[in-house]
């Protein structure tokens, strides 16, 4: 099936929240965002090396990241609150795949400061929503980590359910982590004439 993408830099509001995909001007905002929550993220991530906490490890990161978005192949999401410049989370779908998959995965993390509010929930919904809408996907893929309650949390209140588990998953600061293997399924999916 071939996607038209509509806008490869969408552009949502949700309640005082707004969430839009990652273009070129974000840099700054992009590198200070993880500068500033690399402690708090660490337990949660994959070891990153020091280049990925400074502009050049990302020039071409975000690079990448818009052809990706212009292809319809990945997309970036960074969430704001209204009023403030400050990035307080981000939303990553890759591997997005269309006939006869129509799939993708996705991946998020919150500032620290940005805990406890629903901000996950709200932005993961409504990205969710612009992908079924937009790309026509069937299924989004998430997996946590057991102990991850607050991961596990928003998925559930997103819609996400259990699929499955899944041993020594992804390589997570540096060990090998279990994982819970979720997906939300796109109740309105048609499939094209054209497949």
């Amino acid at each position: 099936m071939s996607v038209e993408i509509i806008n490869p830099f969408p552009h949502l509001r949700i309640d005082n929240l707004i969430i839009r995909a990652i273009q070129k001007p974000d840099l700054p905002l992009i590198v200070s965002y993880f500068q500033v929550n690399r402690q708090y993220l660490a337990p949660w991530e994959p070891l990153r090396g020091d280049s990925f906490f400074t502009q050049e490890g990302w020039e071409r990161r975000v690079i990448q990241l818009i052809e990706l978005q212009r292809h319809g192949l990945a997309y970036y999401f960074m969430i704001f609150e209204e009023g403030n410049d400050e990035v307080c989370g981000v939303i990553t779908y890759n591997n997005i795949m269309q006939f006869p998959f129509h799939a993708c995965n996705v991946g998020y993390s919150l500032a620290e400061t940005a805990q406890g509010r629903g901000i996950m929930r709200r932005a993961l919904k409504a990205t969710n929503q612009w992908l079924f809408d937009n790309l026509n996907l069937h299924r989004i893929m998430a997996s946590y980590m057991p102990r991850n309650k607050r991961s596990e949390a928003v998925l559930n209140a997103a819609g996400f359910k259990k699929e499955g588990e899944a041993k020594d998953y992804l390589l997570i600061n540096g060990n090998w982590e279990d994982h819970i293997l979720t997906s939300v399924i796109n109740t309105k999916w048609v499939a094209s004439t054209n497949e």
